[in-house]
């Protein structure tokens, strides 16, 4: 062991971080949570990951505007359905 350490070059966060999720704290009724649990354990994995699904279903079902590129691409798939 050294006598003494450098930590110039130091980081905070996580030693290994997770690519493509990021740790948040949020506060959540208690009794959706105690759901949640009770489901999870039923499932046999995680609440986390539970509720990450449940968050994941509901923003695929959310309508996305329609805007000028939505319109297009809408446009370009019906034209070739209806091409011979």
């Amino acid at each position: 062991m050294m006598k003494e350490y450098n930590f110039k070059k130091a980081k905070r966060g996580a030693v290994f971080p997770q690519k493509g999720k990021t740790r948040i704290t949020m506060y959540i009724d208690n009794d959706v949570l105690e759901e949640f649990r009770t489901l999870a354990d039923n499932a046999g994995y995680g609440y986390q990951t539970m509720i990450n699904k449940a968050l994941k279903q509901y923003l695929s079902k959310v309508k996305k505007p329609l805007d000028e590129t939505v319109l297009r691409q809408v446009i370009r798939e019906e034209l070739k359905r209806a091409a011979p």
